[in-house]
């Protein structure tokens, strides 16, 4: 019980002490003033108790938000501080943008090698080898084989 509650009791005994009565009316204005005072003792409790409540989850937030920013961090760093395997993208495309040409890496099926197209050039009817393996990069699928052999034969 907060001090508040405490002090309002104590009204509240002093003046059942004093045998305050309703037909009175000073002593009715003094039981109406406790009553009110209580009332407001009660709506405090209530409002601080919300506020622990959400001092408690900000809290919490807190804390989760600092976690991810960790890991966002961790993983930030891993990424771009590892030359090896990171690619700058924009300073990439805008090279290219400067050559006037688009260019695509791709990477072999077959054997992992990266090869890079220039997109503009590019024939879907031309067969493209790997450079390393000379296996082709765009392997036919055995699907299309199928279709193919089923429109060649005749209708029964």
């Amino acid at each position: 019980m907060s001090d508040l509650f405490k002090k309002v009791e104590y009204l509240k005994g002093l003046a059942e002490g004093m045998n305050l009565r309703e037909d009175k009316q000073d002593q009715r204005f003094l039981l109406k003033i406790l009553e009110v005072l209580e009332e407001m003792a009660d709506e405090i409790a209530e409002l601080q108790e919300g506020q622990d409540e959400m001092n408690e989850y900000l809290e919490n937030m807190d804390e989760d938000l600092s976690d991810l920013e960790d890991d966002l961090s961790a993983l930030e760093d891993a990424v771009f501080d590892d030359d090896d395997d990171f690619t700058d993208f924009d300073s990439l495309s805008d090279q290219d943008e400067t050559d006037g040409e688009s260019v695509v890496e791709y990477e072999c099926p077959h054997c992992g090698a990266t090869t890079r197209f220039d997109i503009t050039d590019f024939d879907f009817d031309e067969d493209y080898l790997c450079p390393e393996c000379q296996q082709p990069f765009f392997p036919e699928h055995e699907e299309d084989d199928d279709e193919d052999e089923d429109s060649k034969q005749p209708d029964r």
